[in-house]
């Protein structure tokens, strides 16, 4: 005689175990590992119950995961039928949930063409107008002059500056380099010494006076594009000049390049230094080290001597114990620094100017003990990715961070 006995209903360890394959899209992982599912039940009849908690009551990927939760518990022949009671996160749930999200796109992390053994540092601040870009290409020049080989990356799509400050002009062009299925850019090189500077903006490719009106999307796939199309060369370091704030650019930056550090800029004045603490806020979000402050435009020296806080003071030394982070050096007010701007030779290559002394001695103490070269030399790379990447991985977490 036929069986005609309903199946057993399923567990919740298995309704649990089909919705962990269920990804939310946006968030880039299962909704039961992100800790979206908080109850699951199952009565005798068959009949499930899911109670689901969103990021946002309006989440527009509501009815996608509705519809992948119904269909794939209801597969299950002892489910009679499935309803979702949905809810919405506070703020603390909606914090780890985010934060687990940006460790598994940090782990998911895509190629790029900068080399495993880069040091990538981005030059942050939260807000436009503490000299960030001059911070970058000071620094950038002060560490080729040592003889490293750096990349110079004009994260700031809006407002580059960076070839203005570095004296060049020269249109990047794209070629077919060997062991390349497509063009690559070519960035703009200029010898420093006994090292070298390689050089990508949007400044190179469109006339200075032109404003770029792109959204957030198109600024971040043209940084993308930056990070991957881009025939770098072997460099030692990459400083990526930051935008202001703590948006689309920024945010793809800590997902293309996980193992970028931050180095903050601030001015003495309290405003300055607050708003440099969310830059540091996101970088502790997105799992990126802040490897230091320096303090920009602390004080002005006139030529009788006297030493005049025009922008108050403290506020670089206050930011470095808040986010317990070396304050790295603190640069004074000086003309000589604008006029090398202006004139495209940044003041650090030359002169004994007190702020000329302290980008080089930052310079000095980033390559020595901040974030030293990483050193790949002894390990065996024959046939073996993986091995390189875990030892670039080894040399770089074993670095102090203060």
């Amino acid at each position: 005689m036929r069986n005609t006995a309903h199946p057993a209903p399923p567990s919740r360890d298995d309704v649990l175990g089909v919705l962990g394959n269920v990804v939310d899209p946006e968030l880039g992982d299962d909704i039961v590992s992100l800790g979206m599912v908080p109850n699951v039940s199952v009565d005798a009849d068959g009949a499930v119950i899911v109670g689901i908690k969103l990021t946002i009551g309006g989440c527009p990927l509501r009815a996608d995961i509705k519809r992948e939760v119904e269909t794939r518990v209801g597969l299950h022949p002892g489910v009679t039928g499935v309803s979702i009671e949905w809810g919405e996160m506070n703020a603390e749930e909606r914090s780890e949930v985010m934060g687990k999200a940006r460790w598994n796109a940090r782990k998911l992390a895509p190629d790029t063409s900068i080399p495993l053994r880069c040091q990538v540092l981005a030059i942050a601040s939260g807000k436009g107008g503490v000299g960030k870009s001059s911070v970058t290409v000071n620094l950038a020049t002060a560490l080729a002059a040592q003889g490293h080989t750096v990349g110079v990356l004009d994260a700031d799509i809006w407002g580059f500056s960076v070839p203005r400050l570095l004296g060049m002009s020269d249109r990047m062009e794209a070629e077919r380099i060997e062991g390349s299925d497509k063009p690559m850019i070519i960035p703009n090189r200029k010898k420093i010494g006994a090292g070298l500077l390689e050089v990508v903006s949007t400044g190179f490719l469109v006339a200075e006076s032109t404003a770029l009106m792109w959204r957030g999307l198109m600024l971040t796939k043209a940084v993308e594009q930056f990070l991957a199309d881009v025939a770098w060369g072997d460099l030692d370091y990459l400083l990526i000049d930051m935008p202001p704030g703590t948006g689309d650019v920024q945010m793809g930056l800590a997902r293309m390049l996980p193992r970028t550090s931050m180095v903050i800029v601030t001015t003495p004045a309290v405003a300055a230094q607050k708003v440099a603490q969310r830059a540091a806020d996101m970088a502790k979000r997105s799992f990126l080290p802040v490897i230091g402050v320096i303090e920009n435009m602390s004080s002005f020296t006139c030529d009788h001597g006297h030493t005049y806080t025009l922008f108050g003071e403290g506020g670089g030394t206050t930011l470095a114990a808040e986010i317990d982070a070396p304050l790295l050096g603190q640069i004074p007010l000086e003309p000589a620094i604008a006029t090398g701007n202006d004139e495209g030779s940044p003041i650090s290559l030359s002169g004994d100017s007190a702020a000329a002394q302290i980008f080089r001695s930052i310079a000095a103490r980033i390559s020595a003990e901040i974030a030293p070269p990483i050193q790949v030399d002894q390990v065996d790379m024959a046939g073996c990715s993986a091995r390189l990447l875990d030892a670039v991985n080894a040399a770089f977490e074993s670095q102090p961070n203060s």
